[in-house]
């Protein structure tokens, strides 16, 4: 239940014609607070409800518990949840032996794309393609968590 995990700028659309599979994500949170988050997420016709802890000092390491729950079920909790639903289109790319998630953002994220690319330790070496850009693993304001409260579009350029 330990999730370790690498985030990244991407820097171009290359990526999408390597796309092995393209799923709209809509999610809210239903706690955003700094120590635990809870997440729904409408991932096609699928939901879930995740937890998510602290992150490391070096934001690579939390703690992460997810469970399928009906469509209804996520429908009715992202009514409760806080201001500022996250919409996004994941692609997903096999790059050598990793694949990594691409979330090219809508609404009021329109403009950021980030990837993410979950490993099996801390060291794990992995290719880097050359998409790839800037490493923001660790910078909060990366997080979903944070982007539903301070979108990309309010950030200043």
């Amino acid at each position: 239940m330990i999730e370790i995990e690498r985030k990244f700028l991407v820097t171009s659309l290359e990526f999408i014609k390597d796309a092995f599979k393209k799923t709209r994500i809509i999610q809210g949170f239903l706690n955003t607070h700094k120590e635990r988050t809870v997440r729904v997420r409408l991932k096609g016709d699928n939901g879930f409800i995740t937890v998510k802890g602290l992150s490391d000092n070096e934001g690579l390491k939390r703690f992460e518990w997810e469970k399928e729950i009906s469509k209804e079920e996520a429908d009715a909790l992202l009514k409760l949840c806080e201001p500022g639903i996250i919409d996004k289109t994941r692609y997903e790319i096999k790059v050598e032996k990793h694949i990594y998630e691409v979330d090219v953002f809508h609404g009021d994220n329109e403009g950021l794309i980030i990837a993410e690319l979950e490993l099996k330790n801390e060291n794990e070496s992995f290719f880097k393609p050359n998409w790839l850009g800037e490493d923001v693993t660790g910078h909060n304001k990366y997080y979903n968590s944070q982007l539903s409260k301070q979108p990309y579009k309010t950030w200043k350029k």
